[in-house]
């Protein structure tokens, strides 16, 4: 943090009701989110002036703000897909540090798989075919088949394996597995992820995220309310944001994410090393995002997250606990998940994460979390770096 600018802490987290929710709308999810983190915080709503929320509404974050009795005099409506809420996490703490705002509350709530099964909606293969897109969207070049070609470019220059991969999948679902509120808690094995239906060469369906409902709040406050709280302060200690490409054409190296930048500039920020983190929430829309990114952040060396993704590192009793609520592989994806990683890294870092709790050497708490979204089609990052105490 810049002298002479105050401490943003994370004050409360909460989910809404997540996995398969028929009967509430995304507005409903919305506001169920943020009276629980409030609720959390033990904080009044009056104090909130600031507010962040994208996708949906007209207006976003406009109608949302309305629909939750809420007038900011400091908004974000930032959209860079499942990398906006890390974006807009650390817009709100510059602001806040900066006296623009006193307490901002991040929301998210979508019912993207009810919509289907209710056929208000249908899976969309694209983003559009408008813009620069419309050299791509021609050819079938759908949004799966853009992360499949990079995992099939790390395989070719790296030797990584599809093995590693699914491994990625396995451990989430073994995280999973701990967290009462995962949609898929069944183990499965590497078997299981390779012999699955095929997607999208190499992914075979374990090897893509669920589609689930559910929303996400985060409420962040300046350092002179914690005393107020009911919970211990989670410090947001340094962000990065970046953003890479939207064409496939102009990636340079589909081998290399956005997080190396973002990453870089949050662990920079912060003053700490990859190798001090104890907790990692990475977005994992598919396997082969979990693995570049670790590369990427700095866990490993570049080629080398095939090996080290091996031998159970990312579970929750691993070398590495990552994604320790089963992620969006197995725990809950609505569409734009990042926010989602926020609240699992103030949880475990606050030590409320029950049986999928990460206890370091000597029956402590985690000290330090990372979590970091990806956008689009590793369009975008965003890494927030988080300290307890």
């Amino acid at each position: 943090m810049t002298p002479g600018k105050r401490k943003v802490a994370v004050v409360g987290v909460s989910l809404s009701d997540c996995g398969r929710v028929d009967d509430a709308t995304p507005y409903a999810l919305h506001a169920q989110a943020a009276r629980r983190a409030l609720a959390d915080a033990g904080m009044d709503r009056s104090l909130v002036d600031g507010f962040a929320s994208a996708g949906l509404g007209t207006l976003p974050p406009v109608e949302v703000a309305e629909y939750l009795g809420l007038r900011p005099t400091w908004v974000d409506s930032t959209a860079v897909g499942g990398s906006t809420w890390e974006v807009m996490a650390a817009h709100a703490a510059d602001a806040i540090a900066a006296g623009h705002a006193e307490a901002v509350l991040l929301v998210y709530g979508s019912t993207a798989r009810a919509d289907i099964k209710a056929g208000r909606r249908t899976g969309n293969l694209s983003f559009g075919a408008r813009g620069p897109l419309q050299f791509e969207v021609p050819y079938g070049h759908t949004l799966i088949a853009k992360y499949a070609m990079a995992a099939r470019r790390h395989m070719h220059a790296y030797g990584t394996t599809l093995e590693q991969l699914a491994s990625v999948a396995v451990q989430a679902r073994a995280n999973a597995a701990l967290n009462p509120d995962a949609m898929f808690r069944t183990p499965i094995s590497t078997d299981d992820v390779l012999s699955g239906p095929m997607i999208a060469d190499p992914f075979t369906k374990l090897h893509c995220c669920l589609r689930s409902d559910g929303g996400a709040a985060v409420l962040l406050a300046a350092e002179e309310y914690v005393r107020d709280c009911r919970t211990a302060p989670v410090w947001i200690l340094g962000t990065g944001e970046h953003v890479s490409h939207t064409t496939m054409s102009e990636w340079p190296d589909f081998t290399v994410s956005p997080a190396a930048v973002s990453g870089r500039l949050a662990f920079e920020r912060a003053g700490v090393r990859p190798d001090e983190i104890e907790v990692a929430e990475l977005y994992d829309a598919f396997t082969y995002m979990t693995l570049v990114t670790l590369e990427d952040l700095g866990f490993c060396a570049k080629g080398e997250g095939g090996q080290f993704v091996e031998k159970g590192r990312l579970t929750v009793g691993g070398e590495l606990p990552v994604n320790t609520d089963g992620g969006g592989l197995s725990a809950q994806h609505p569409g734009m998940r990042g926010l989602f990683l926020l609240v699992e890294a103030v949880r475990q870092l606050r030590g409320e994460a029950g049986e999928r709790q990460v206890w370091k050497a000597g029956g402590r708490l985690p000290e330090l979390a990372v979590a970091s979204g990806t956008g689009g089609w590793f369009c975008s990052s965003g890494t927030v770096v988080l300290g307890r105490g």
